[in-house]
Formats: C-alpha cells, structure tokens, sequence
C-alpha cells in the first residue's frame, strides 16, 4: 500500500474503493456496481441539498462529550481486533482491513442523519461467497454494537437455525474478546463461555437459536446463513424486537441458495429492487458479491469476480480445486455456484431487465399525448381488495420495426391504501401514480367510466380481459358499443406476448408512462421455463403484486395481432 493511500482516511478509503468498482479498475458483478454507485450517487446528494437527511461520517460527539468521525471509529476498532484462525491467529496479528471490508463498515456506520447524528441504515444485508471472512466481519460488528456504540443495555444476538450456525459469529467474537485483554478492561466486557457481558451498562451479546424469548429488544441481531431458514420467523422477531431502540442494526449475512421459496431469495430480491431504484428504501444497506448472468462460472475470472477475498483468506488453489470437481462432478455444480460463486441454482429468473425498463419511462408520455391513436385497453380485475390496473397499449408501424407506448392506470381501495402494512402503497397514492376508490372493494365503476372517458380522445380498438374476473364490467362495456376479447390466464396465451414484450425493451422499441407502480408491478413477474421453452407469469409472494404487468400482458397478446387477421383467427372468446 502506497504513502498517498495511508494517508486517505477510511471514509476516503470507501469511497475511492466504489469509484474504482464503478469505473471498472476491480472487478465487480451488476449488484455490486450498483451498491458502489449509490453510495457515490447519496454523496452528490448529500453535498447538493443541505435538506437531504443523510451525510457521511461528519464529526460527531459521543456520551463522554468526546469529538469521533463514525467511520474511522468503527474502523480503527476493527483493526484492533486479533485474528483468530489460520495462520495470521498463529502469528497473533491483528485484522488488516481490506477495502471491501473498509467500504461496508464505513457504509454502515459512517451514513448519520443531520440532525441526530444517529444511523442513516437500520439494515445491512451482506451477500458474500463461503471463506470471504464474512463471519469475522459479523464478529468485529456485534462486538462494537456491545461495547463502543454508545447504547445502554446493548442486546446483541447472533442468531441461527442451529447451535452451531448461531456460533459461527458468536465464537470469533468471543475468542477476539478473550484474546484483547485492552478490549475487556476499558469497557468493563466479561468474556463467559455463553454470553459477553458488560455488567456496567447492562449489556450482553449471545447466540440465539430460532426466536429471542420475550421481552428481548435487540439493539443488533445478526442472522446468519439466512438462505438456510424456511421461514422469516427468526428475523421478524428481531426486527419487530427493535422498537424501543433509537439506531438499531438488523445484519443479514449469507450466502446464496437452492430455495426460492424462502424468506433468503424474497430478502435478496427486494434489494436488488431497491440497488436497480425500483424501491426506495433509505434506511437499507446492502451488498452482493457474485458473478453476473452469462458469464462463464468455469473461469478464474469468475472466481475472482465473486470473491473478495479472493488470494487474502479464500485460497485461490482451494477454490480452483473446487471448480475443477465441479465441472468433472455435475452433483457438486449447484453446491459450488451457491457457496462461492453465491448464484441461485435453483427456480425462477426475472422476467425483464429490469435497466432497460426503466430507462423506456417517458413522464412526458399520457393519453392527451396520444390523442386519435389507436390502443388496446388490457385489464386485470382479478383482485376486489386490492390493486387492479388498465394498461393502454399503442403500437406504431407493423412487423419487427413497431414501436409500443404503454400507458397505465392503477386503482387501489381507500381502506387498503390506509393499512400499516401498506405503507409503500401511500407515496404512489400520494403522487397519484395509484388512484384511490372509496370503501373497501374496488369500484369497477370508476374503472369503466375512465376507459369510457378515455375512448373521447384515443380509439380504443378492444378491450382485453380474462373473462372470469370481469364477468361484471365486460358486459358493460360492450352496451358501450367496445369490443371485449377474453384471454385466458393460461401458458398457451400468455407466453408469446411476455417474451415479445421482453425482447421490444431490450431493443429499444418499448415505452412506458415512467409510472413507479407499474414498473414495480412488472419486476415483480418471475418466469419458469417449461420444456417447451413456454413461460407464465409468477410473483414469489402475495405481496409482490403483478396486475400492472398481467394488464400489459394481455394487451399485447392482441395489439401483436397483424392488422389482417381476426379475433376468430386467434381463436379467442368473444365475451
């Protein structure tokens, strides 16, 4: 390491680490550019707009009225820290950050609101490949949060499904305690064989397996190997257990897994959403090392590019053996691609690219905009209770070169709007990307009157619907004189259209209105491929609504229709 580098401070250090991932001098996957290039993108705000709430690592004061910047000091603690495997344990020297380590401490602890000075980030989700050193970094963190982090009656968990995953991160704190007798005499720290304890703040750090009894209120939970828990039981209760606590810190670390059905792959999705700008959510942090789709995971290049550790604590011959069993032995492929190359190996992919979708959103784009052309409507009522939407689908020119401008429109009951749990519902309420019905139930009335009212200032050549949700409203609208073509929910109907539409974003030749709920909506679609190569909308969980998207869908089953051909030709229902 360099003079001129020594001399950077670690919150410098971070971010002149993301510069050289997003500018492409470390190698580095989708997801890992994306968590570097938010962290540059929140410093030009920071510094733009004294209004924005969040700034990095200014100087605060602690409870002994002493002067700290909260990334060097939780950085300098690390560094203090003994190692406590391998070789450099048996030399008893003290843990080196590397510069990955560097960025996600200072990220972690380094962002503070303008006016508390308290934490920006509630929860930090590391996604890193086996022998990357991620339970020592879990270690040093919950040893911090019991001692240094200015909490009174501190509760620290490290939290698993089994007594010996919960020591994964419980036993490295213990034996860095134990073997820092400087550690335990300045903040009074009792290293037992069950617990850490500082009994002059009431203050403890212990492993948990499966839920917290009552009463605890974890001011830091670490749970580990998340991808091994069938349910979010155990992360729930922590979480929900934070209440009372002012700057709380929820750690996830993990690898990746084969079960998409459970709470691990859900968590990783939903970050993603909020790196790619689909969700916003400013109090989570979040980084995933791996490789990206494509890339040839047989390859040293890929070793690298997941491991960033790789040659420091992952040993490169190791972790070349094991690619080589993997590519000779089909039975150890998932295994390896999970634990050190940290992709998923099993089940549904996305749907869209989901950059690419966002990039087609024009706000300019409304149906006053696109008055006299021609549409089709599609609808997906299939909810009373919750969200429904209509999306206007135009397309511009025949064959290969059309262009298609999407237009959407999506109603919510006033009454599911207004619950807790909706709460990510009320910024699109309150923008009026989601219009509001009165009462509990969907009024199909309003959705029918502005279609009606659409058709005074675009033509509306059909509407597009499944017939068992909107046996209702589809009657109505042909007393209005619209033609109504049902489109059943099936693979047959709907598979050609997902990938039309797919393949009109990558190239350029799909627009939409730039409407956050709808592109929420479509993110949320999975796909599994059947033999056949056919495909069928999905969503993971009840939450992850996809009616914007099953609107679209179904508008374009009939809008790729060339102009010749018939409804019959299709041989679809007339309602």
């Amino acid at each position: 390491m360099d003079n001129q580098v020594t001399q950077l401070t670690f919150g410098d250090r971070a971010t002149q680490y993301a510069r050289d991932v997003v500018e492409g001098r470390i190698m580095s996957c989708k997801w890992h550019r994306l968590a570097c290039q938010r962290h540059i993108d929140n410093l030009a705000r920071s510094a733009a707009d004294p209004d924005w709430p969040y700034h990095f690592n200014p100087a605060l004061t602690d409870a002994n009225g002493k002067t700290y910047f909260p990334a060097e000091r939780v950085c300098r603690f690390a560094e203090l820290m003994p190692h406590i495997k391998g070789d450099w344990a048996a030399r008893r020297q003290l843990i080196k950050l590397e510069s990955w380590q560097i960025f996600i401490l200072a990220s972690i602890f380094g962002w503070v609101r303008r006016l508390t000075g308290k934490r920006r980030f509630r929860v930090a989700d590391l996604f890193i490949p086996r022998k990357n050193a991620k339970s020592t970094l879990a270690a040093v963190i919950g040893l911090y949060m019991l001692a240094v982090d200015d909490e009174f009656g501190a509760e620290v968990y490290s939290g698993a499904t089994t007594q010996d995953q919960a020591l994964e991160v419980f036993r490295p704190a213990l034996l860095m305690a134990r073997n820092t007798p400087r550690f335990l005499q300045k903040y009074g720290v009792s290293a037992n064989a069950s617990n850490l304890s500082v009994v002059g703040k009431n203050s403890k750090f212990e492993p948990v397996i499966g839920k917290p009894g009552d009463g605890a209120s974890p001011s830091c939970a670490t749970v580990d190997e998340y991808h091994e828990h069938k349910t979010s039981d155990l992360y729930d209760t922590m979480q929900t257990g934070m209440g009372a606590r002012t700057q709380p810190l929820m750690l996830v670390i993990t690898t990746a897994g084969s079960d998409i059905s459970g709470p691990c792959y859900l968590h990783q999705v939903e970050l993603q959403k909020i790196l790619e700008g689909v969700l916003e959510n400013d109090q989570r942090f979040g980084i995933i090392f791996g490789i990206d789709d494509g890339d040839d995971w047989t390859s040293e290049t890929a070793l690298r590019k997941a491991n960033p550790n790789y040659g420091i604590s992952v040993d490169a011959e190791f972790l070349k053996l094991q690619q080589r069993d993997a590519i000779a032995d089909p039975r150890r492929q998932n295994v390896f691609r999970t634990k050190h190359l940290n992709v998923w190996v099993a089940g549904a992919s996305p749907w869209l690219n989901l950059h690419n979708l966002q990039e087609a959103g024009d706000p300019a784009l409304t149906l006053d905009g696109m008055r006299g052309q021609h549409c089709v409507v599609g609808l997906d009522l299939a909810s009373k209770v919750d969200i429904a939407s209509a999306v206007w689908l135009f397309r511009e020119g025949q064959g290969d070169a059309a262009h298609y401008t999407a237009i959407s429109r999506n109603y919510l009951p006033t009454a599911t709007a207004e619950r807790p749990e909706n709460a990510h519902y009320q910024a699109w309420v309150n923008s009026g990307h989601i219009l509001t019905t009165p009462g509990n139930m969907i009024s199909l009335g309003q959705i029918r009157d502005d279609i009606i009212v659409s058709a005074e200032s675009v033509v509306v050549t059909e509407i597009a619907m499944d017939a068992w949700g909107s046996r209702e409203i589809g009657p109505q609208f042909q007393e209005e004189g619209f033609e109504v073509i049902d489109i059943p929910q099936q693979t047959r109907w709907l598979s050609e259209p997902m990938k039309k539409i797919a393949a009109l974003i990558d190239a350029g030749q799909f627009h939409h209105d730039g409407n956050p709920a709808f592109v929420w909506m479509l993110s949320n679609v999975e796909v599994l491929m059947d033999r056949n190569e056919n495909i069928f909308p999905r969503k993971l969980r009840p939450q992850n609504k996809i009616d914007a998207a099953v609107a679209l869908i179904v508008a374009m089953a009939r809008a790729m229709v060339p102009a010749e051909k018939s409804a019959s030709s299709m041989e679809l229902i007339v309602l």
